[in-house]
């Protein structure tokens, strides 16, 4: 059984599937090279327009894989740093992928299977799925980790969820902010296709814009030199062929071209 699977259908979506379900979709150093390897040739992929990152079995991902941390907790400094900065580099490369991101929550997400999804830009739950930040249970910390969810939940229910190991539900998931949408188990499906039918509607070089938006102005003060970016940016793409295209379009009360 491979540790990841990876479609794309006709509409250039690309669902990458954690396949461990077994051992409840834990990850180790293979899988993340796995993941990192697959995240960085989709990149290239200039027709794709989202990635869906979901799991097989009933649990999302039970994050870092038990055996994988006792096989590094018995390794140097040195080793435990290379291995970390891998981890780190895929929830990175996840969270700066240039099209829309979209974790699917089916069932439990522990550990760093809450990092995966913090670092997605857009993240729907089932009612039975479940939380827990639950490092500081092992003696660890949600370190590599800590950075995406932060954003995702705020200081102050990280202060909360990150000391006390709690299990949580999807319902207080979605009041923290860590999931935006939380619905029944067999509307999971149905939930997906409208949010990717809403993103098919953007135009895919804005939404890469969009995206770099974000990243590049999120937590940043409101100074002049953001303004003058952010009009320097606007200005651009309204110039672009896509740019013009949707204006005119809407204009005109017809579908867009790249539709």
């Amino acid at each position: 059984m491979t540790a990841i699977t990876l479609k794309i259908d006709d509409r250039q979506i690309a669902t990458l599937t954690l396949n461990r379900p077994v051992i409840h979709n834990a990850f180790d150093d293979a899988l993340i090279r796995e993941v990192t390897a697959t995240l960085r040739d989709l990149e290239k992929k200039a027709e794709l327009r989202a990635l869906v990152l979901a799991s097989t079995g009933s649990s999302f991902s039970a994050g870092a894989d038990l055996q994988w941390m006792k096989r590094m907790s018995s390794a140097s400094m040195e080793a435990n740093q290379r291995d970390a900065e891998e981890l780190s580099g895929m929830l990175r490369r996840l969270q700066l992928f240039p099209r829309p991101t979209i974790a699917v929550v089916q069932g439990a997400a522990y550990g760093g299977g809450v990092g995966l999804i913090a670092a997605c830009d857009i993240a729907i739950a089932s009612e039975l799925a479940t939380f827990s930040l639950s490092e500081v249970k092992l003696g660890l910390i949600p370190s590599v980790i800590g950075p995406y969810v932060m954003v995702a939940i705020g200081e102050r229910h990280a202060r909360r969820y990150f000391l006390s190991a709690e299990k949580f539900t999807a319902a207080e998931a979605l009041r923290i902010g860590l999931v935006h949408e939380v619905v029944a188990p067999d509307a999971m499906a149905r939930t997906l296709e409208k949010i990717t039918d809403s993103i098919l509607l953007g135009g895919p070089k804005a939404q890469v814009a969009a995206k770099r938006l974000i990243n590049d102005i999120a937590g940043k003060p409101i100074v002049p030199d953001m303004l003058d970016e952010t009009a320097r940016r606007i200005a651009s793409i309204r110039s672009t062929d896509e740019g013009r295209e949707g204006v005119a379009a809407f204009l005109e009360k017809r579908k867009p071209n790249w539709l």
